[in-house]
C-alpha cells in the first residue's frame, strides 16, 4: 500500500466514523474530508472545488427547484386529494399511499413526495383511531423505493450516470434505470402491502392531536396585582426573569384579549395572563413575579385557536436549523412569533421543561401563533406540518405551466437533446420566468447541506480512484470471493452498497463505491454497467435505520417508532429488493465477461 493510498483509507475511515457519530453534520464532515484531501496533496490545489460544478451537483440543485415548482402549482396536492376515495382498509390504504408516493418520488424530491403525503397518512389513521405507525414507515420506503425509476429520482442515480461515462459509454439516460427500479418498487410495494406493514411493531401511539397533546389540563389564568414586581415590565421579562416555565398564551386586559402578545407588551396591574404550565412551574410562577391565580375560571377553545391566532402539530425536519437547541435559546416568541406548547419524541410527551429541552429531528411540535404567519414561521423552523396543512388550490394555467415545463425537461433529456443538468436548470429558469417560483422560493427549496456534502465528495470519491485505492479495494475483493461467480460478487456489491447506506447518506455511499464497484468489473473483465446499476439500487435501500435516509428520520417521530423498529420491515425488504433487482440487472445490463 502506497502513502498516498494510506492517507487516502485513513480519511475515508475518519469520514465513516464522525458520519456514524453524527457530532458534526455531514456537510461539514464533508468538507473536513475534502480539505484534508486538499492539504495532504491527493488532488491539485486548482481541482478542490471543482465538485461543486460538476454535472451531478447541479442536476440534484435543479431538480429541488423544479420539484417546488410543481408543488406549488396544486397538481400533486390535488393527486393526494384523491387519497379520500380509497376507504377504511388498511391493505387499501397502505399499498394506495405506499405506491403513490413511490411513482411522484420517481419525478421529485423523495422527501419533498414523503412531506406531501404524510399529514394525509397522519389524517387517514387518525380517521379511523388508528396509530399512524401502520403507515408513516411504509410511505417513507415507498418515497425510497421510488427513486430508483429515474435519472433525476434520488441524487445517487445522476452521481452513478455521471461515474459510466469514465468506462467509455455514455452516462445513464433518464429512463434508463426504469426496468430495475420499476422492478424494485412493484416487488417492494407489493411485499410492504401484503406482509411488511404487519411487521412494524404496535406501537401505542396515540391517535389524535387531543390524546397526545392534553393542553387544556396546564391551562389557568393569572393576575397581576398592583404590587406586583412585574407591573411596568415587559411580558418577556416574566417568561425569562423567574424560574418557572410557562408560557403566556393570551392577555386579558378589561374587555380586550390578546391572542400570543408581543414579547414587549407592557405588564399592567389588573392584567390577567392565560398561562400553560404544570402544577409545580405555576407555584414558582406565583411565587417569583407576585402574581395571583384568578381560580377555576372555564377557559374556552378561542384560546388555543380562532381565526386569528392557531394551534398547529409539527414535525422537525433532518436539516431543521433548530435541531439540537432549546425553546430558551432560540427565543421563539421573539425572533419567529409562536408559542410551544408541547414536545413529543417517538409518541410519547416529554414532560421536561419545555424551555430546556433540545430538539431533536423528528420531534413532533404544538406550535400556536398568529394563522398569517405561523406557516412562515414554522418553514423557517424548519418544520412540517402534520394532518392540518391545507392543501393548495390547483389553479389551470399554473399546473399546465408546471406539468408542460417539466415534461419538457424529461423529453429533451431522455431523447438527449440536451444534457440533464442543462435542460432541469431551463426548466427552473422558466419556472421563474411564468412566476410558478419565487427567487426566494428557488434558494429555500435547494438542500444545501446535500449540495455542500456532493460537491466536497465527489473530489474525495475521485482521490479514492485515482490513489489507486478502489483498485486496491476491488483486488482484495476479489481474492476473498476467490472461485465465486461473477453475479454472486454483483450481489456482494449490491449488499455492501446497501449496508453502508444505512450509516452514510446515500449519495455519498455512490461516490465511495461507484469507482470500486468499476474497478471490480474490470478485474473480472466485466462490464461496469451491471456493477454500477447494482450501485445505484443499494444506495437507495436504507431501510434497515432511521439515520440511513431523511424520509426514515422524518417519519420516526410522528410513528412512534424506535431505533430498531426499522430493521424488522426493512431486513426482509432489503432481501425482496435484491432478488427483484439481481434478475433484472443481469437482463437489461449482461456482465458480457471476456477475460480480464
Amino acid at each position: 500500500m502506497t502513502t498516498e493510498q494510506t492517507i487516502v483509507f485513513a480519511v475515508l475511515f475518519l469520514v465513516l466514523v464522525l458520519f456514524i457519530m453524527g457530532r458534526w453534520r455531514y456537510d461539514v464532515v464533508a468538507l473536513l474530508a475534502l480539505l484534508a484531501v486538499a492539504v495532504t496533496g491527493l488532488i491539485p490545489i486548482g481541482q478542490v472545488f471543482v465538485g461543486f460544478g460538476h454535472p451531478a451537483v447541479v442536476t440534484v440543485a435543479a431538480v429541488l427547484v423544479v420539484s417546488r415548482g410543481l408543488q406549488n402549482s396544486g397538481v400533486v396536492d390535488m393527486i393526494a386529494r384523491w387519497m379520500v376515495l380509497v376507504g377504511d382498509r388498511p391493505f387499501l390504504q397502505v399499498i394506495t399511499l405506499t405506491g403513490l408516493v413511490g411513482v411522484m418520488s420517481a419525478f421529485m424530491n423523495n422527501v419533498g413526495a414523503l412531506a406531501l403525503l404524510m399529514p394525509v397518512a397522519v389524517q387517514m389513521a387518525r380517521k379511523n383511531s388508528r396509530s399512524p405507525s401502520f403507515l408513516l414507515m411504509p410511505l417513507a420506503f415507498g418515497s425510497l423505493l421510488g427513486g430508483m425509476m429515474t435519472l433525476i429520482g434520488t441524487p445517487p442515480n445522476i452521481i452513478i450516470s455521471t461515474f459510466r461515462r469514465e468506462t467509455g459509454p455514455a452516462p445513464f439516460g433518464m429512463f434508463d434505470f426504469a426496468p430495475v427500479g420499476t422492478g424494485a418498487l412493484l416487488a417492494g410495494v407489493f411485499f410492504i402491502s401484503i406482509i411488511g406493514w404487519r411487521l412494524i411493531p404496535k406501537r401505542k401511539g396515540q391517535t389524535s392531536r387531543e390524546e397526545l397533546f392534553k393542553v387544556g389540563e396546564y391551562m389557568t389564568e393569572v393576575r397581576v396585582p398592583e404590587d406586583s414586581k412585574m407591573v411596568g415590565k415587559y411580558l418577556r421579562d416574566l417568561e425569562v426573569g423567574t424560574e418557572s416555565d410557562v408560557t403566556v398564551m393570551g392577555l386579558v386586559r378589561g374587555e380586550k384579549r390578546f391572542l400570543v402578545p408581543s414579547s414587549y407588551e407592557t405588564l399592567r396591574a389588573e392584567d390577567i395572563l392565560i398561562v400553560e404550565a404544570d402544577p409545580e412551574a405555576l407555584k414558582t410562577l406565583v411565587d417569583d413575579a407576585g402574581v395571583e391565580l384568578v381560580g377555576s375560571k372555564e377557559l374556552d377553545e378561542e384560546i388555543l385557536g380562532s381565526d386569528e391566532v392557531s394551534v398547529i402539530e409539527s414535525v422537525i425536519m433532518p436539516d431543521s436549523p433548530i435541531a439540537g437547541r432549546t425553546a430558551w435559546n432560540l427565543n421563539l416568541r421573539w425572533r419567529y412569533g409562536v408559542n410551544l406548547l408541547a414536545v413529543a419524541r417517538q409518541g410519547e410527551r416529554i414532560r421536561a421543561r419545555l424551555s430546556r429541552i433540545r430538539f431533536n429531528p423528528g420531534d413532533v411540535l404544538l406550535l400556536q401563533g398568529r394563522t398569517d404567519t405561523l406557516q412562515e414561521a414554522m418553514s423557517m423552523l424548519g418544520c412540517l406540518p402534520l394532518a392540518e396543512r391545507g392543501l393548495r388550490i390547483g389553479q389551470p394555467r399554473r399546473i399546465f405551466f408546471s406539468t408542460g415545463l417539466f415534461g419538457c425537461a424529461i423529453a429533451v433529456t431522455a431523447m438527449d437533446f440536451l444534457p440533464v443538468q442543462i435542460a432541469f436548470v431551463a426548466a427552473a429558469v422558466a419556472m421563474v420566468l411564468v412566476g410558478l417560483l419565487s427567487l426566494s422560493e428557488v434558494y429555500e427549496s435547494i438542500d444545501w447541506p446535500v449540495i455542500v456534502l456532493l460537491g466536497a465528495m465527489i473530489p474525495v470519491g475521485q482521490a479514492l480512484e485515482t490513489t489507486g485505492g478502489a483498485s486496491l479495494i476491488a483486488e482484495n475483493l476479489l481474492k476473498v470471493s476467490g472461485q465465486l461467480s461473477p453475479t454472486v460478487t454483483l450481489v456482494a456489491v449490491l449488499l455492501g452498497t446497501m449496508a453502508l447506506s444505512n450509516v452514510l447518506n446515500n449519495a455519498t455511499t455512490a461516490i465511495l463505491m461507484a469507482p470500486i464497484a468499476i474497478s471490480i468489473a474490470q478485474g473480472l473483465g466485466a462490464s461496469a454497467d451491471p456493477f454500477l446499476m447494482s450501485v445505484a439500487v443499494g444506495a437507495s435501500c436504507a431501510f434497515l435505520t432511521p439515520i440511513g435516509h431523511q424520509s426514515n428520520t422524518l417519519v420516526m417521530g410522528p410513528g412512534g417508532y424506535r431505533f430498531s423498529d426499522y430493521w424488522r420491515m426493512g431486513l426482509p425488504l432489503s432481501i425482496v429488493v435484491t432478488l427483484a433487482a439481481i434478475p433484472i440487472i443481469l437482463r437489461i445490463w449482461p456482465l458480457g465477461l471476456s477475460n480480464p
